[in-house]
Order: structure tokens, then C-alpha cells, then sequence
């Protein structure tokens, strides 16, 4: 359960009993991802059903303020990093890594992060309207799948998170977490299209950027978020 702890402590901003950690630690608290997803997903649910006692809006409101801030806005900050890196320098991989490092939010890192909430706002909106109050729950899990999938494929962009990941994950520790995505495919079947973004992120990074990091990881999280959200709402009006 450590590996569970330090997960929570990394993605959340959940209060968590105080670990010794050490960088092995850390790495291998990525095989606890999907884990920590559950988490952010049963919270998610919980804040709708609690805004729907108004209303729809209301709901999805209530639903995306908590996900924004149990997460910390972390991967809201890889998406934005990485608009802005391939905004500014996309033919210049130097400077497209330095971008990428600079703290400082640019025009194409707001741009980002503002389409990317009015997105999932509307898209919450949508499902919740459909009256499925649960199948968000698996979404966060099914995109924190992804991490495992983008460190055993890719090849770290430079020597950061990403990086320090990759001592950590297995082959093994993916084909685990997918029995579980696959039982939760038989209530929400839309989480089949779960690996499909995945592999469609991961095709970008390798065709667009050349590898991975903490960034991308979240930028990839928050894009299959909204991918699945989107998915929900087309199913249900199939």
C-alpha cells in the first residue's frame, strides 16, 4: 500500500499519511496510478450528486471544481507546457525542450487549459443530462493507464520524471491494470475506447514530440479524460 500512499500524495491533493520515500519509491508509485484514478473518480461522482440537488449545470460545475482541485491542476500544467512548447518551438527541439522547462505560462499554455475546462465542463454537463452518474468514476482510472503504456513504449525526453519513471514499470504491471479496465468495461463499455486513445496519444509523442515526460504524461491524461467523456456522450445518442 505504500506505492498506493505515494501515488495519492503525487496525483492528489488528498490528505495522506507521511511515507519514507526514496526515488525507487517513487518510480514504481506509478503502478498505483489507475489506483489513485478510482479515487479521483468515486470523488468526482460524489461532488455531481451533490451538485445535482440543483441541477445539471450546477452538477458538472461542482464535478469539474473537484477535479481541478484534487488534482492540483497538475495535468492541466503538461497540457500547458506543452501547448506552449510546440506553440513556440516545434521545429526547434532545443528550444522546444527549453519551452517546455520554463515555469512561466504563455498565450498558447492558456489558450489550452481554458478550451480544455470549457470542454469538460460541457461534456459533463452532457453525460450527467444522460442521468449516468457512475460511468465517470472509471474515466479517471482508464486515463491514469495511460503513464504505464507512454513509459514502457517511449524513450524519456530528457532526464526528468518521466525518466524516473521508467525504472519503475513492467510489462506485467500494465497487463494487471488491464483485468480490471476490462470488468469495468462489462458496466461502461465505452472505457474500450480507453486503450485506443492511449495508443493514439502515444503514436503523437512519438511522431511529433520524440519521446515522453512528466508533461506529456499529463497532458495525455487530461486529453483521454475528455476523450472518454466525449465518447460517453456520443454512445448514449448512438
Amino acid at each position: 500500500m505504500k506505492g498506493l500512499v505515494i501515488a495519492l500524495q503525487f496525483l492528489t491533493r488528498l490528505p495522506m499519511p507521511r511515507v519514507h520515500a526514496d526515488e525507487h519509491d517513487f518510480a514504481r508509485s506509478m503502478r498505483w496510478f489507475p489506483a489513485a484514478g478510482l479515487v479521483i473518480g468515486a470523488l468526482l461522482a460524489a461532488a455531481a450528486v451533490f451538485g445535482f440537488l440543483v441541477d445539471s449545470w450546477t452538477a458538472a460545475l461542482c464535478a469539474l471544481l473537484l477535479w481541478v482541485w484534487v488534482t492540483g491542476g497538475l495535468h492541466l500544467d503538461g497540457l500547458s507546457d506543452l501547448a506552449d512548447a510546440r506553440g513556440a518551438a516545434h521545429k526547434d527541439r532545443a528550444h522546444f525542450l527549453a519551452v517546455m522547462a520554463d515555469p512561466h505560462v504563455g498565450n498558447f499554455g492558456v489558450t489550452a487549459i481554458v478550451l480544455q475546462l470549457f470542454t469538460k465542463l460541457v461534456l459533463l454537463h452532457g453525460v450527467i443530462e444522460t442521468g449516468s452518474l457512475v460511468a465517470p468514476i472509471f474515466i479517471p482510472f482508464a486515463a491514469r493507464i495511460g503513464p504505464l503504456v507512454w513509459t514502457l513504449w517511449l524513450p524519456p525526453l530528457h532526464a526528468g520524471l518521466g525518466a524516473r519513471f521508467a525504472t519503475g514499470i513492467a510489462p506485467r504491471h500494465l497487463l494487471l491494470w488491464a483485468l480490471p479496465l476490462g470488468a469495468s468495461a462489462l458496466a461502461v463499455p465505452v472505457l474500450l475506447a480507453a486503450p485506443a486513445l492511449i495508443l493514439l496519444w502515444g503514436w503523437w509523442l512519438k511522431r511529433c514530440v520524440g519521446g515522453v515526460s512528466g508533461d506529456c504524461h499529463g497532458a495525455g491524461i487530461e486529453l483521454v479524460e475528455t476523450g472518454l467523456l466525449a465518447a460517453l456522450l456520443i454512445a448514449h445518442h448512438l
